[in-house]
């Protein structure tokens, strides 16, 4: 049974395009099966040097890559082996369409591996369509959808706590404007009232000195009036 990260198994019987299959390829089977994978690429890179239309090189370049955790680099030998599988004689449909079939399930590992859900939903579907009783691609694709729902669910989940962030941010924002602008209010109002009671200090200065200024004014006009009586004898 294929689960999410289990390759499937190696193309060691015949070559899909009806080629002798390489010494190269042949020893990277053996040392990919010996659990060998770095050698095992280095032998399917020799083979695709001496040729390049290798569906079972570069197919099984991918899956070496992959337990490498190379997962980009696998998906790229995997989408050559899609492009061979596509232009190979239609006569051999159901041949191609098995074999595209393994090739889009492994495409959806990698990017199930990489956390890109969606893609590998797309590589599963595309799988099953070539093959639609592959229990082992529907229970990836399965996974592959749970996985995107979560992650989908934590996206929106993130986006709600920063938007109530920013929400908090420019709440307490205005409500320190608000405490400026009742502070500059309160300081202005504090200046009118000393302001005010510098002004009416002066008024009643100004009434206290006018008022012992006419009372001056008067004392000195009623003595002015007041004159001596002398008595004649």
């Amino acid at each position: 049974m294929r689960f999410i990260f289990t390759i499937i198994s190696l193309c060691i019987a015949s070559l899909l395009f009806a080629q002798q299959e390489s010494s190269d390829v042949r020893r990277g089977n053996l040392q990919y099966n010996d659990s060998n994978y770095t050698e095992a690429e280095v032998n399917y890179r020799r083979g695709l040097e001496k040729n390049n239309q290798s569906f079972e090189a570069h197919f099984n370049l991918g899956d070496a890559l992959f337990r490498q955790e190379k997962y980009p680099e696998a998906l790229e030998q995997y989408a050559e082996a899609e492009k061979l599988l596509k232009a190979d004689d239609k006569t051999r449909k159901e041949k191609v369409d098995s074999r595209l079939a393994d090739t889009y399930h492994n495409m959806g590992n990698a990017l199930y591996a990489q956390q890109q859900y969606d893609k590998a939903v797309g590589a599963y579907q595309q799988s099953l369509r070539l093959n639609p009783k592959d229990n082992d691609t529907r229970y990836n694709l399965v996974k592959a959808m749970q996985q995107l729902q979560q992650q989908q669910q934590q996206q929106q989940n993130q986006n709600q706590e920063k938007n109530q962030q920013q929400n908090d941010s420019t709440q307490q924002q205005q409500q320190q404007e608000q405490q400026q602008q009742e502070q500059q209010n309160q300081q202005q109002q504090q200046q009118n009232e000393q302001q005010m009671d510098k002004e009416t200090a002066e008024q009643i200065l100004q009434a206290l000195e006018q008022d012992e200024q006419e009372t001056q004014e008067k004392l000195q006009r009623q003595q002015g009036k007041k004159r001596r009586v002398e008595k004649e004898w």
